[in-house]
């Protein structure tokens, strides 16, 4: 695998030419968590190996193995951006794999990881990105969106807000919001295991990370 990288401060860009093939993948993904760590974003390595990874698979599958791609990432202040070119038009489609198909999650699964992505045409082909946010507090800002949601909703059902302090109030309220939760995705015709599967992707990423 041949490299070159141009490294600023910031933006950083960074370009890995290679060939689709399944064996390059763990080299591929040791090369973005090394690039991270010299950029300072080693926060991001596990979401962006495994966007990256997804990305190779993809070129692997509807390109064809041994196919010339490239990944580039491209760091700002305050986001990571992950792309892999390829010679294929084709744009990838959204599907909805039932719970026995092995194939066609790769797109939940860069919905679950990135909140932002999509796909551009280029001179080439085409272009698969990601965008991640490098938002260091962001943690903390989800605990206190809670919070404030967790004694609004306290409100709403009549239980004090004092009493959230208490370990098996907060277990009850929790469990009372999220079924409550439950109820309205499925009355908007969402899949509640959906969304339950891609919440527990965010949260055990971010427990990496931390």
């Amino acid at each position: 695998m041949y490299r070159y990288s141009v490294i600023e401060s910031p933006p950083r860009r960074c370009v890995l030419p290679l060939i689709a093939d399944a064996p390059q993948l763990a080299g591929l993904r040791r090369a973005v968590r090394a690039e991270l760590a010299v950029w300072g974003m080693s926060a991001l390595a596990d979401e962006a190996e495994l966007i990256t990874a997804e990305l190779a698979s993809n070129v692997i599958n509807h390109v064809g193995q041994g196919s010339a791609a490239t990944l580039v990432l491209d760091a700002g202040s305050d986001q990571l951006r992950v792309e892999v070119h390829d010679k294929s038009d084709k744009v990838p489609q959204r599907l909805n794999p039932t719970c026995d198909e092995e194939s066609g999650r790769g797109l939940q699964l860069l919905s679950a990881l990135s909140p932002s992505w999509g796909t551009i045409r280029t001179a080439a082909g085409k272009a698969v990105w990601c965008e991640l946010p490098l938002t260091p507090d962001e943690t903390r800002r989800r605990i206190q969106r809670a919070t404030t949601v967790m004694e609004n909703y306290g409100l709403a059902v009549g239980s004090p807000t004092a009493r959230l302090t208490h370990r098996p109030v907060l277990e009850e309220s929790a469990t009372s919001l999220i079924l409550d939760l439950l109820h309205w995705l499925t009355a908007h015709d969402l899949d509640p295991d959906d969304i339950l599967d891609r919440a527990q992707i965010h949260f055990e990423a971010g427990a990496q990370v931390a």
